[in-house]
């Protein structure tokens, strides 16, 4: 049941506001209602606008429920991708700061689509700029609440709105704290990206990078100004609300199970592919907003509201997307950093390099020499995988060893062997054998490609432990190998300029020098992943090797991002990775989760990997899904 202010209801307006839904979402019975913010319900099949509009100021109530329903139907109906946003609902769920994440992203969310609806509808921009002009007188009141009420995060959120709406890119705020003046300074370049972005998957990853930055300072905000735009989100199976609501067919949702063998071993005994074909939550309905309103300010000024929320409250958000950009202005005051390519040279990386990275330029950082702490890091991490370590390393050399002792029959020359059936029964019989015959060392060679995007945060130290077993592994056996760490800068992004780090932790040439151990200790996350061209860019120097097999393998947690990526990202990722295979080298993917793995992140990677993929529920058992992929690999070399 939702409160609301009482109020002489508007029965013109609200059937004004009735046939504008049915007009403009092109479904006649799609229904609208007033309620404690503006979403699109599937259940009820309604869309809501904010009956807090403009108390007292009835232009400014018209013009906020109008454009509630325009940022609905134009454009989170069409223009909104319910993947990324329920993504975004799932990774936030473990956030310390699950309200302002969401409020957040949806803030977010309806700025990129007043832009399109404004685009789409330019009699609408008139609407939006009184709603503006609304919004934020309501949010200096709200600004200047929070402040004396001490509520930090409240008042960060509202410099944020502020901000966004600013006419200049330095705005100041003179009632604002001086923390959270110099926080917004901190996160300013990523609330500037905004600008830029093109997709949900873009607001998600935005909004990512700035909680990333506030998880450790800030507790959660106290008051709701907004609502996730799409109520029921779990239940929806279809990319765009759009589909959903007019989808027809019956639901049928079906889980197709991957036989998986296990390989005979006689030291390991996990399986090669360990996906879970379930999503325990699918068949789950779960409304992640819950409002009751309550008047918890003293602001004649409403806008959607403003409420304290409580403990059963759940407003989530998603932090994984990619970044993209649109021709809308962008009033970030970073020094330019526009790097342009010529025509030709913007042809010739297209080719080499696909599409959508023909503005990716890669930037090679060394690594430094190790600390003592990174020495002694990486002694402990050594120690905790020893037991892996030996193992594998003792079942390599066994069967090394069993390969030297075995003599070699049905040869054309040699020893006469004692068995002389095949003189009689053959018209070609071989009849010789050589005892003791060498056998070849390893001809392989490896380049472990490391995701060092920002949502590795939380897992980054747990795969150095896995990286630490691959190159002590690869170097007891004397094989060469790499090791590089990936990221694009997001931060730097500019026009026709896509700056990619490759952290050259490894290269052939070192790896297997006895103090280059401790290397691995300095990879860390970043900020952006362009795994399409990380890998087409790290195959060119593994192609190069002399050696006869050769590997490249990735760890990933999940799918690329990056600036002007978005979906193309997966289908870029994938052909980089079928042009690898077909110029003979071996590429598998790892995805490091964090319990368990959903059918969406196994049909992920395996649309870019195929089966030649492991998953990983919990990063934690790194060491113990790598090493019998390792002893697999090796096996099949020798």
């Amino acid at each position: 049941m939702f409160r609301f202010r009482e109020h002489d209801v508007d029965t013109q307006l609200y059937l004004q506001l009735q046939d504008l839904t049915g007009v403009l979402s092109g479904m006649p019975e799609l229904k609208f209602d007033y309620a404690y913010g503006s979403a699109i319900d599937n259940e009820h099949y309604k869309i809501t606008a904010s009956a807090n509009w403009g108390i007292g100021n009835a232009k400014a109530r018209e013009a906020g429920l109008k454009t509630d329903i325009l940022l609905r139907t134009v454009g989170t109906l069409h223009h909104s991708d319910i993947p990324a946003m329920q993504r975004f609902i799932k990774d936030i769920s473990e956030s310390e700061l699950p309200k302002f994440a969401g409020q957040l992203f949806t803030l977010f969310e309806n700025i990129r689509l007043e832009e399109i609806v404004k685009k789409d509808r330019p009699g609408t921009a008139t609407l939006f700029d009184i709603r503006r002009d609304y919004l934020i007188r309501f949010f200096t009141q709200q600004l200047e609440a929070n402040v004396t009420r001490s509520l930090a995060l409240d008042e960060l959120y509202c410099l944020i709105y502020l901000l966004t709406q600013a006419n200049t890119p330095d705005p100041s705020f003179p009632s604002a704290n001086d923390r959270q003046v110099k926080k917004l300074k901190t996160v300013k370049p990523l609330i500037f990206q905004l600008f830029e972005s093109g997709d949900t998957n873009d607001i998600a990853r935005i909004t990512q990078q700035i909680l990333l930055r506030l998880e450790s300072d800030y507790t959660d905000m106290m008051h709701e100004y907004l609502i996730f735009p799409i109520a029921n989100l779990s239940s929806y199976t279809e990319q765009n609300a759009f589909d959903e609501l007019t989808r027809t067919d019956p639901l049928a949702n079906e889980s197709l199970e991957e036989d998986v063998s296990e390989e005979d071993s006689e030291t390991f005994e996990q399986q090669f592919s360990t996906w879970h074909g379930e999503n325990e939550n699918a068949d789950r309905k779960q409304n992640f907003m819950q409002f009751e309103l309550e008047q918890g300010t003293r602001s004649s000024l409403m806008g959607e509201g403003a409420r304290e929320t409580e403990e059963g409250d759940q407003a989530t958000a998603s932090i994984q997307g990619s970044s993209g950009k649109s021709d809308q202005n962008n009033y970030s005051d970073m020094e330019a950093m526009e790097k342009r390519q010529d025509p030709q040279n913007s042809e010739a990386t297209s080719r080499a390099y696909g599409r959508e990275n023909q503005y990716a330029v890669r930037v090679i950082k060394q690594a430094e020499m190790p600390t003592d702490k990174e020495e002694e890091r990486y002694r402990h991490y050594a120690e905790e995988i020893a037991p892996y370590q030996r193992r594998l390393s003792k079942t390599i050399e066994k069967v090394l060893e069993h390969k030297r002792q075995t003599p070699r029959g049905n040869l054309t020359s040699g020893r006469l062997s004692k068995k002389l059936v095949s003189a009689a029964t053959e018209e070609f019989p071989r009849l010789f054998y050589k005892k003791d015959e060498e056998s070849k060392e390893m001809d392989a060679a490896f380049t472990l490609l490391v995701d060092c995007s920002a949502s590795m945060l939380n897992k980054m130290e747990e795969t150095k432990k896995g990286i630490v077993l691959f190159h002590e592994v690869l170097k007891d056996l004397n094989i060469p190998h790499a090791i590089i760490g990936f990221w694009e800068e997001a931060t730097a992004v500019k026009h026709h300029y896509q700056p990619n780090y490759f952290h050259n932790i490894h290269s052939f040439h070192d790896s297997l020098y006895q103090n280059h151990g401790a290397n691995i200790m300095q990879l860390e996350a970043q900020e952006d992943n362009r795994d399409g061209f990380s890998i087409r860019t790290a195959a060119e120097e593994l192609e190069a090797r002399s050696e006869k097999n050769r590997f490249l393998l990735v760890f990933s947690d999940g799918e690329p991002a990056a600036s002007n990526y978005n979906e193309n990202g997966i289908v870029d990722t994938s052909l980089a990775v079928s042009e690898t295979r077909k110029k003979g080298m071996d590429v598998i993917g790892m995805f490091l989760a964090e319990g368990d793995i959903s059918e969406q992140e196994d049909d992920l990677m395996r649309n870019i990997y195929g089966k030649e993929r492991i998953m990983i529920p919990s990063v934690a058992d790194l060491p113990e899904h790598f090493a019998p992929l390792l002893k697999r690999l090796l096996l099949n070399v020798m």
